[in-house]
């Protein structure tokens, strides 16, 4: 799949550039460089992941990436948790984050559930 068509690659792109100006913020303007690089981390592995999913060799390939991407999304849900919970980060700030990763988390497990039924019914 092309990564042009695919709607979580998208969705995955713009949240990343979401995480790394976060990043910029959160070591510029709140002093936070720990939190901030594990949020980086996570937050931008989502879509590098999908990204090799999305070129990968075969099925089973492509899930196995993607469940990959699925785990980096579930780990920055809860660095912005974190950070929201300790107030390091507005809550409207970390609300709109929040909406965004659970939004790729549902779309994530959804493919996944979906190739794996594909996959098993052949």
């Amino acid at each position: 799949m092309r990564t042009e068509k695919s709607i979580v690659y998208k969705k995955a792109f713009d949240f990343s550039v979401r995480i790394v100006n976060l990043h910029k913020y959160l070591s510029d303007e709140k002093r936070e460089y720990t939190l901030g690089k594990q949020v980086l981390r996570s937050g931008t592995s989502i879509g590098a992941n999908i990204r090799e999913g999305l070129e990968g060799q075969s099925r089973k390939d492509f899930v196995a990436k993607l469940s990959i991407a699925l785990k980096e999304a579930a780990e920055t849900e809860y660095w912005l948790e974190l950070l929201n919970a300790t107030e390091i980060l507005e809550e409207r700030i970390a609300k709109s984050l929040l909406t965004d990763v659970k939004e790729i988390i549902e779309i994530l497990n959804s493919i996944i559930k979906t190739t794996r039924n594909s996959v098993d019914s052949k």
